[in-house]
């Protein structure tokens, strides 16, 4: 499951349950009975790792189109699974349209839960009626201005203006389910898909592909570039957080054979990875919190608040440091950034062998993570110096 911020590591812990109102209480609210939230792994389909959770809460009867109780379910009931990855859940549209005033219990339901808002991706569903569109867009910024990650549902067969995607920058474009399900048997609907895939790359957000069940689908998915993806084919439907990582085989996406292209090898946005960043603010305990998460994160990214990277932490570095005399009782409170090196960056548009050239600039940092950068200067992701060794030696010996 980067874009003005990439998937992060969150340290959450699990917290009492809280209704909508933003009390406390043991059931959820709501006019009908509310089902199980069923938890849908977001799996990375270059490393075949589980990088976020989907928390489908589904629709309890008789709720107003506003309503925000599903939500603030979810994400409770991901907190008492101890769900440790960043978490995308659906948000009426509407709610976002009607202001702060009616996103309140979710900020209480994040505050209680111990989470922070920039590890949660709000996916925005629903109708938006044309006269609203301002009204959505000041709410968007203002879940931005809270650190929420904002993205959209259904594209494909949702009733979205594709120029409010480029309007509201959304991180995330999830494609409409029975899209992707009737992709790649139906020509005309998987030239829809792959149209949409390429708006969202031109926009610089991801994209997600849900309900995977198949080969077929799966080859057509990655063969458009997409990376992050959902479904019973990548795991069973009563996955659980606490079932850990899901490795899975994933085909590579064929290569582009034309001259340039087999001269400087793919792009680094095509071998984006999912970057964990901290705040610059981040102290060297949240830093080795966020490694201890999970064992294939091989760097940091520390950003400032527009989301430029401002500093890359090394985990094979830093770990050996703080694992030294004194190092963790020195260093744990302190900054981070004390620690941290120089980020490595290049544009999202750079060949891969100009960024193996840049890695080897310095002998003491060569498989260092590159940090991609958009056009602003934002942390897109990291690109490992080991996959562009994989790719740049796919290029025929000929070419270079």
């Amino acid at each position: 499951m980067s874009v003005p911020l990439p998937f992060a590591a969150p340290l959450a812990q699990s917290a009492p349950d809280v209704t909508a109102s933003g009390s406390f209480a043991a059931d959820p609210p709501g006019p009908g009975h509310a089902p199980a939230p069923v938890f849908l792994p977001i799996v990375d389909l270059d490393t075949g790792g589980v990088i976020a959770v989907e928390v489908a809460a589904g629709d309890v009867p008789g709720l107003a189109p506003s309503d925000i109780s599903s939500t603030v379910r979810g994400l409770l009931a991901a907190s008492r699974a101890e769900a440790l990855l960043p978490l995308v859940l659906p948000i009426p549209a509407r709610a976002v349209i009607g202001g702060s005033g009616g996103l309140a219990p979710l900020h209480e339901a994040v505050r209680v839960s111990g989470r922070r808002p920039r590890e949660l991706i709000l996916v925005i569903e629903g109708e938006i009626p044309a006269a609203d569109r301002r009204a959505l867009l000041a709410g968007i910024d203002g879940l931005r201005a809270a650190g929420y990650l904002v993205a959209f549902g259904g594209l494909g067969s949702a009733h979205l203006p594709l120029d409010l995607l480029a309007d509201a920058s959304p991180y995330v474009i999830v494609l409409a389910r029975d899209l992707v399900d009737r992709v790649p048997r139906d020509p005309r609907r998987s030239a829809l898909a792959e149209s949409l895939v390429g708006v969202a790359r031109a926009l610089g957000a991801h994209v997600l592909a849900p309900g995977l069940r198949d080969e077929a689908q799966l080859a057509a998915t990655r063969g458009w570039g997409i990376r992050l993806a959902q479904g019973p084919l990548l795991a069973p439907i009563d996955w659980k957080p606490s079932s850990g990582r899901v490795q899975l085989h994933v085909p590579l996406p064929v290569p582009d054979t034309t001259p340039v292209a087999a001269l400087l090898g793919p792009r680094v946005q095509e071998l984006l990875l999912p970057a964990v960043t901290l705040s610059s603010e981040a102290t060297a305990e949240d830093v080795v919190a966020a490694f201890g998460s999970e064992p294939s994160i091989t760097s940091v990214i520390l950003v400032d608040e527009y989301q430029r990277p401002v500093g890359s932490v090394d985990r094979s570095r830093f770990l050996l440091f703080m694992a030294g005399a004194y190092g963790h009782a020195l260093h744990a409170k302190k900054p981070a950034r004390r620690l941290a090196d120089t980020t490595r960056t290049v544009p999202r548009t750079t060949p891969a062998i100009a960024a193996m050239q840049l890695a080897g600039r310095d002998a003491t940092r060569v498989y260092d993570d590159l940090v991609v950068v958009d056009e602003v200067g934002r942390c897109m992701g990291i690109v490992r110096v080991g996959d562009l060794i994989r790719h740049v030696a796919t290029i025929p010996s000929s070419s270079r």
